[in-house]
Protein backbone atom coordinates (compact mmCIF):
# COMPACT_ATOMS: atom_id res chain seq x y z
CA UNK A 1 0.00 0.00 0.00
CA UNK A 2 1.43 3.59 -0.62
CA UNK A 3 -0.04 6.66 0.97
CA UNK A 4 -0.71 9.73 -1.64
CA UNK A 5 -1.26 13.26 -0.32
CA UNK A 6 -3.06 15.37 -3.28
CA UNK A 7 -2.42 19.22 -2.81
CA UNK A 8 -4.85 20.79 -5.44
CA UNK A 9 -4.44 24.35 -7.13
CA UNK A 10 -5.53 27.57 -7.28
CA UNK A 11 -9.23 28.80 -6.60
CA UNK A 12 -10.09 25.27 -6.40
CA UNK A 13 -10.09 22.76 -3.51
CA UNK A 14 -10.42 19.04 -2.43
CA UNK A 15 -12.83 18.09 -4.74
CA UNK A 16 -11.28 18.35 -7.76
CA UNK A 17 -8.94 15.40 -7.01
CA UNK A 18 -12.30 13.37 -6.18
CA UNK A 19 -12.45 10.97 -9.17
CA UNK A 20 -8.50 10.51 -9.01
CA UNK A 21 -8.62 9.68 -5.00
CA UNK A 22 -11.43 7.40 -5.67
CA UNK A 23 -9.66 5.54 -8.33
CA UNK A 24 -6.54 5.11 -5.85
CA UNK A 25 -8.69 4.07 -2.64
CA UNK A 26 -10.05 1.10 -5.01
CA UNK A 27 -7.09 0.00 -5.83
CA UNK A 28 -5.78 -0.23 -2.02
CA UNK A 29 -4.13 2.78 -0.84
CA UNK A 30 -4.55 5.34 1.80
CA UNK A 31 -4.93 8.95 0.17
CA UNK A 32 -5.14 12.39 1.52
CA UNK A 33 -6.25 15.51 -0.31
CA UNK A 34 -5.65 18.50 2.23
CA UNK A 35 -7.80 21.45 1.76
CA UNK A 36 -6.11 24.34 1.37
CA UNK A 37 -7.68 27.38 3.86
CA UNK A 38 -9.85 30.11 2.45
CA UNK A 39 -10.45 28.94 -0.87
CA UNK A 40 -12.71 25.65 -2.33
CA UNK A 41 -14.61 24.15 0.96
CA UNK A 42 -12.58 26.35 3.32
CA UNK A 43 -13.88 29.02 1.52
CA UNK A 44 -15.53 30.44 4.47
CA UNK A 45 -12.18 30.81 6.16
CA UNK A 46 -10.71 33.54 3.47
CA UNK A 47 -9.01 36.32 5.14
CA UNK A 48 -6.36 39.09 3.50
CA UNK A 49 -3.81 37.43 5.89
CA UNK A 50 -3.88 33.92 4.08
CA UNK A 51 -0.38 34.12 1.76
CA UNK A 52 1.41 30.62 0.18
CA UNK A 53 2.95 30.14 4.42
CA UNK A 54 -0.54 29.28 5.35
CA UNK A 55 -1.11 26.63 2.63
CA UNK A 56 2.58 25.25 3.51
CA UNK A 57 1.43 25.08 6.97
CA UNK A 58 -1.85 23.19 5.71
CA UNK A 59 0.52 20.36 3.67
CA UNK A 60 2.45 20.10 6.47
CA UNK A 61 0.35 19.79 9.23
CA UNK A 62 -1.06 16.90 7.22
CA UNK A 63 1.23 14.92 6.94
CA UNK A 64 2.57 15.37 10.81
CA UNK A 65 -0.96 15.56 12.08
CA UNK A 66 -1.75 12.46 10.35
CA UNK A 67 1.72 10.97 10.81
CA UNK A 68 2.31 10.11 7.35
CA UNK A 69 5.35 8.60 6.13
CA UNK A 70 6.94 7.13 2.67
CA UNK A 71 4.47 9.30 0.88
CA UNK A 72 3.77 10.16 -2.88
CA UNK A 73 3.38 14.10 -2.70
CA UNK A 74 1.24 15.42 -5.55
CA UNK A 75 1.08 19.27 -6.72
CA UNK A 76 -1.10 20.78 -8.81
CA UNK A 77 -0.56 24.03 -10.66
CA UNK A 78 -0.10 26.19 -7.36
CA UNK A 79 0.49 23.67 -5.24
CA UNK A 80 4.15 23.52 -6.72
CA UNK A 81 5.13 26.29 -4.83
CA UNK A 82 3.28 24.54 -1.95
CA UNK A 83 4.77 21.50 -2.14
CA UNK A 84 8.05 23.19 -2.77
CA UNK A 85 8.29 25.03 0.40
CA UNK A 86 6.63 22.17 2.68
CA UNK A 87 9.50 19.98 1.22
CA UNK A 88 12.25 21.74 3.27
CA UNK A 89 10.14 20.46 6.37
CA UNK A 90 9.29 17.34 5.79
CA UNK A 91 11.65 15.81 3.31
CA UNK A 92 12.23 12.67 5.70
CA UNK A 93 8.40 11.89 5.13
CA UNK A 94 8.32 11.78 1.10
CA UNK A 95 9.15 9.26 -1.03
CA UNK A 96 8.38 10.61 -5.10
CA UNK A 97 7.43 14.25 -4.97
CA UNK A 98 5.41 14.63 -8.59
CA UNK A 99 4.51 17.73 -9.98
CA UNK A 100 1.31 18.05 -11.92
CA UNK A 101 1.47 20.37 -14.86
CA UNK A 102 2.67 22.61 -12.10
CA UNK A 103 5.10 25.46 -10.92
CA UNK A 104 8.35 24.39 -9.46
CA UNK A 105 9.93 27.59 -8.40
CA UNK A 106 13.35 28.65 -7.26
CA UNK A 107 14.27 30.53 -4.68
CA UNK A 108 13.02 33.98 -4.59
CA UNK A 109 9.95 33.29 -6.97
CA UNK A 110 6.18 33.97 -6.63
CA UNK A 111 3.67 33.30 -8.12
CA UNK A 112 3.63 37.26 -9.89
CA UNK A 113 7.32 36.95 -10.80
CA UNK A 114 6.95 33.49 -13.02
CA UNK A 115 3.59 34.71 -14.81
CA UNK A 116 3.67 38.15 -15.14
CA UNK A 117 -0.32 38.09 -13.52
CA UNK A 118 -1.48 41.77 -13.31
CA UNK A 119 -3.38 42.09 -9.75
CA UNK A 120 -4.41 45.82 -9.24
CA UNK A 121 -3.57 47.66 -6.27
CA UNK A 122 -2.30 45.41 -3.45
CA UNK A 123 -2.15 47.86 -0.93
CA UNK A 124 -4.45 51.21 0.71
CA UNK A 125 -7.96 51.64 0.96
CA UNK A 126 -8.82 50.05 -2.90
CA UNK A 127 -6.62 47.04 -2.45
CA UNK A 128 -7.59 43.86 -4.28
CA UNK A 129 -6.45 41.55 -1.90
CA UNK A 130 -8.86 38.26 -3.29
CA UNK A 131 -8.30 37.62 -7.09
CA UNK A 132 -10.93 35.80 -8.83
CA UNK A 133 -10.44 32.65 -10.87
CA UNK A 134 -9.36 32.40 -14.00
CA UNK A 135 -11.67 30.43 -17.39
CA UNK A 136 -10.75 27.16 -17.05
CA UNK A 137 -12.42 24.15 -19.92
CA UNK A 138 -13.58 20.60 -19.07
CA UNK A 139 -13.98 18.01 -21.50
CA UNK A 140 -17.00 17.18 -19.87
CA UNK A 141 -20.21 19.59 -19.68
CA UNK A 142 -21.03 17.48 -16.22
CA UNK A 143 -17.72 17.66 -14.68
CA UNK A 144 -17.79 21.63 -15.79
CA UNK A 145 -21.11 22.05 -14.29
CA UNK A 146 -19.60 20.36 -11.28
CA UNK A 147 -16.58 22.26 -10.96
CA UNK A 148 -17.09 26.09 -12.70
CA UNK A 149 -19.48 26.89 -9.39
CA UNK A 150 -16.79 25.40 -7.19
CA UNK A 151 -14.22 27.81 -8.16
CA UNK A 152 -13.39 30.31 -5.86
CA UNK A 153 -11.82 33.58 -5.51
CA UNK A 154 -7.89 33.31 -4.21
CA UNK A 155 -6.13 35.65 -1.14
CA UNK A 156 -3.27 37.71 -3.15
CA UNK A 157 -1.07 37.23 -1.14
CA UNK A 158 -0.66 33.55 -1.95
CA UNK A 159 0.84 34.76 -5.29
CA UNK A 160 2.54 38.01 -4.31
CA UNK A 161 4.37 35.78 -1.70
CA UNK A 162 8.11 34.76 -2.64
CA UNK A 163 8.65 31.32 -1.92
CA UNK A 164 11.93 30.30 0.77
CA UNK A 165 13.86 27.21 -0.31
CA UNK A 166 17.07 27.07 1.17
CA UNK A 167 17.77 23.99 -0.80
CA UNK A 168 16.38 23.31 -4.87
CA UNK A 169 14.19 20.26 -4.45
CA UNK A 170 16.61 18.25 -7.15
CA UNK A 171 19.08 18.05 -3.64
CA UNK A 172 16.64 16.25 -1.57
CA UNK A 173 17.09 12.60 -1.61
CA UNK A 174 13.04 12.10 -3.41
CA UNK A 175 12.23 10.52 -6.42
CA UNK A 176 11.12 13.35 -9.20
CA UNK A 177 8.52 13.28 -11.54
CA UNK A 178 7.33 15.96 -13.50
CA UNK A 179 3.53 15.27 -15.72
CA UNK A 180 2.99 17.79 -18.38
CA UNK A 181 -0.81 18.50 -19.49
CA UNK A 182 0.60 18.97 -23.71
CA UNK A 183 -2.80 19.53 -24.68
CA UNK A 184 -2.05 23.46 -23.36
CA UNK A 185 -0.39 25.57 -25.97
CA UNK A 186 3.32 26.65 -25.57
CA UNK A 187 3.10 30.17 -24.61
CA UNK A 188 5.96 32.37 -27.17
CA UNK A 189 7.73 33.04 -23.75
CA UNK A 190 7.95 29.20 -23.03
CA UNK A 191 5.48 29.89 -19.70
CA UNK A 192 6.39 28.51 -16.60
CA UNK A 193 4.76 24.90 -16.38
CA UNK A 194 6.62 24.33 -20.13
CA UNK A 195 9.92 25.80 -18.91
CA UNK A 196 9.38 23.14 -15.90
CA UNK A 197 8.69 20.31 -18.02
CA UNK A 198 11.80 20.91 -20.64
CA UNK A 199 13.92 20.87 -17.59
CA UNK A 200 12.23 17.38 -16.24
CA UNK A 201 12.27 16.04 -20.01
CA UNK A 202 16.03 16.33 -20.34
CA UNK A 203 17.26 16.19 -16.99
CA UNK A 204 18.37 12.74 -15.35
CA UNK A 205 17.45 14.03 -12.04
CA UNK A 206 13.53 13.70 -12.89
CA UNK A 207 10.99 11.39 -14.59
CA UNK A 208 8.74 12.93 -17.25
CA UNK A 209 5.38 12.15 -18.22
CA UNK A 210 2.59 13.78 -20.75
CA UNK A 211 -1.38 13.64 -20.62
CA UNK A 212 -2.69 14.50 -23.73
CA UNK A 213 -5.56 17.21 -22.31
CA UNK A 214 -5.74 20.71 -21.17
CA UNK A 215 -4.58 21.86 -17.41
CA UNK A 216 -7.30 20.42 -15.75
CA UNK A 217 -5.67 16.99 -15.68
CA UNK A 218 -7.08 15.59 -13.23
CA UNK A 219 -10.52 16.50 -14.23
CA UNK A 220 -10.57 15.40 -17.75
CA UNK A 221 -8.72 12.17 -17.29
CA UNK A 222 -8.71 10.95 -13.90
CA UNK A 223 -8.09 7.31 -14.53
CA UNK A 224 -5.26 7.91 -16.89
CA UNK A 225 -3.86 10.21 -14.07
CA UNK A 226 -4.68 7.18 -11.16
CA UNK A 227 -2.78 4.86 -13.63
CA UNK A 228 0.08 6.89 -13.70
CA UNK A 229 0.65 7.55 -10.32
CA UNK A 230 0.42 3.91 -9.61
CA UNK A 231 3.08 3.13 -11.64
CA UNK A 232 5.04 5.65 -9.91
CA UNK A 233 4.16 3.66 -6.54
Amino acid sequence: MTTFVLVHGAWSGAHGFRHVRRLLSAAGHEVFTPSLTGIGERSHLTSPAIDLSTHVADVVNCLLYEDLTDIVLVGFSYGGFVVSAALERVAERVRHLVYLDAFVPADGDSVVSLTGMALGDPVGPEAVWLVPPIPREFDDPAEAAFSQPRRTGHPVRCFTETVRLARPVEAYDVALTYIKATGEPRPASGGPFWTAADHARTSGRWGYHEIDTNHMIANNRPAELAELLLTLA
